[in-house]
This record gives C-alpha cells, structure tokens and sequence, in this order.
C-alpha cells in the first residue's frame, strides 16, 4: 500500500458512512464477546477492522497483480469495461 494511503487510513476522522449488513445473529453474538477480549470497545470497531485487514491483503494482491496493470492499460487504451469484463470470465472458466 502507497505511504499516503496508509498515512490517511490511519486517520481518527476520516469520514464514516453508515451502512446495514445483515450479519447472523452467532456472529454477531461472538463479536461482541470476543472483542473486549481483543481490547476493542465494541462489536463494530472490531468487525471495521477485520474488514480492513482483508481489505488491505486483496488490494496488495490485486495491486502487485501484472493483468491489473494490464487491465488498467486496456482502459486507457479505450477497452470497454463490458469486454474486459467478457474475457476475464473466458479465462476464469477454462
């Protein structure tokens, strides 16, 4: 991840969106019991950063990924989105 993405990331008060997630009630039940274990103060600091642990793994894959760099070249390069998106699938299912 790019020092100033992670610089920001790490700020207090970035702005916040509020979102519903449908979540079964287990886990949402073992959150909240695991997360004071974890010296978070509630269920939904933990779960923001579970969420962004498992963010951050993808983008660096997708991100150090040459058909990202490739992908984000065929974009440029006028490529519609629908075509890359087409032959991605061709390639994912053989």
């Amino acid at each position: 991840m790019k020092i100033e993405t992670l610089k920001q990331r790490l700020k207090k008060d970035r702005p916040m969106k509020t979102i519903t997630l449908r979540i079964p009630e287990d886990v949402v039940e073992d959150l909240k019991r695991i997360a004071p274990v974890l010296g978070f103060s509630g269920y939904q600091p933990l779960m923001r950063t579970y969420i962004g642990q498992g963010l951050r793994e993808d983008l660096e894959k997708v991100e150090n990924n040459p058909f990202w760099e490739l992908i984000e070249s065929l974009k440029r390069h006028g490529v519609e989105e629908d075509i890359i998106n087409h032959a991605l699938d061709e390639i994912a299912h053989h």
